[in-house]
């Protein structure tokens, strides 16, 4: 199985909805590893590591979020895998 890495940055109405606690729950499930943050410009970015299709299936969540968010845009930058991470964590 193929390993990717991907960097998010979710802009759009993402803090104050609880979008990092949905994020981390909706890794887990997926089994990816990596971190999610608020960024002080008010968007959100995460850093994922695992098979392609659960970082795929975590972007596609990214871009509608959980129901109080109003996502306006969701990039996405493939980075070499590393293999770093142990688990799937909420970074401050």
């Amino acid at each position: 199985m193929s390993m990717v890495r991907a960097r998010l940055i979710v802009s759009g109405r993402v803090q104050g909805v609880y979008f990092r606690a949905e994020t981390c729950d909706q890794a887990i499930a997926l089994g990816l590893t990596g971190w999610v943050k608020n960024k002080p410009d008010r968007s959100v970015e995460a850093v994922v590591e695992g098979s392609r299709d659960g970082v795929e299936k975590l972007i596609y969540w990214c871009r509608q979020g959980p129901p109080n968010a109003e996502v306006s845009g969701v990039s996405v930058a493939w980075e070499d895998y590393t293999g770093e991470f142990v688990k799937f964590n909420i970074t401050y």
